[in-house]
């Protein structure tokens, strides 16, 4: 069935200082809705050499992520079929989108090494720093799974499962996006965010998942 954009359900004050929508959206993003989760973990610094600052956009999500959440019991276990959430956008405005829903699921709660994003044209800024010392340096961030991973398409059947995984459909061919999408779908233990047009990932998931 066609997937209907989830309506906003966070409000707009948890956001930081991102005011204004992203170049080239053409309607206000819809928000994720993450669902309650024990309190993040600060991030733990990582030995060795000291490297250059990782790109601005690491910077809020380093904040968000050390900020203590309310304690509680544990969460129960997620279900074996991951709930899936449509954020409209442009292939322009994609990558902002999926910056904006995993800058809410820290906010909310969620630890970092939960999330996975991926995008299917342009690499993520992290990534791109990350695999400059690399490959090795970065699929050992990957596997540590204490921080947000980046990854490219190309790479999505190399990502290992996490609760949620954030897709960014920011360019790249459809056959990329037709591909991208179902793994993605099968890496996402609980929750599934897919940020683009909504008629090509109808498309896609709505045959496929």
């Amino acid at each position: 069935m066609p997937l209907i954009p989830e309506e906003p359900q966070i409000h707009e004050s948890a956001q930081g200082p991102r005011a204004t929508p992203a170049a080239g959206r053409t309607a206000p993003t819809p928000r994720p809705v993450p669902g309650p989760r024990p309190a993040a973990p600060p991030r733990p610094g990582r030995p060795g050499p000291v490297r250059p600052a990782p790109p601005a956009q690491r910077a809020s999500r380093e904040g968000a992520a050390a900020k203590p959440g309310p304690s509680g019991p544990a969460a129960p276990a997620a279900s074996a079929t991951p709930q899936i959430q449509l954020i409209p956008a442009s292939a322009q405005g994609a990558l902002d989108a999926a910056e904006e829903a995993v800058d809410l699921l820290l906010e909310s709660g969620r630890a970092p090494g939960d999330v996975l994003v991926i995008t299917t044209g342009e690499p993520h800024p992290w990534a791109v720093h990350e695999l400059s010392f690399g490959e090795a340096s970065y699929w050992a961030q990957h596997d540590a799974r204490d921080d947000v991973f980046y990854a490219d398409a190309a790479a999505v059947s190399r990502a290992a499962s996490r609760p949620v995984v954030v897709v960014a459909v920011n360019g790249g061919t459809d056959g990329v996006a037709a591909t991208a999408l179902p793994l993605a779908h099968s890496r996402a233990g609980a929750l599934l965010i897919v940020c683009g047009d909504p008629q090509q990932i109808n498309s896609v998931l709505g045959t496929r998942v």
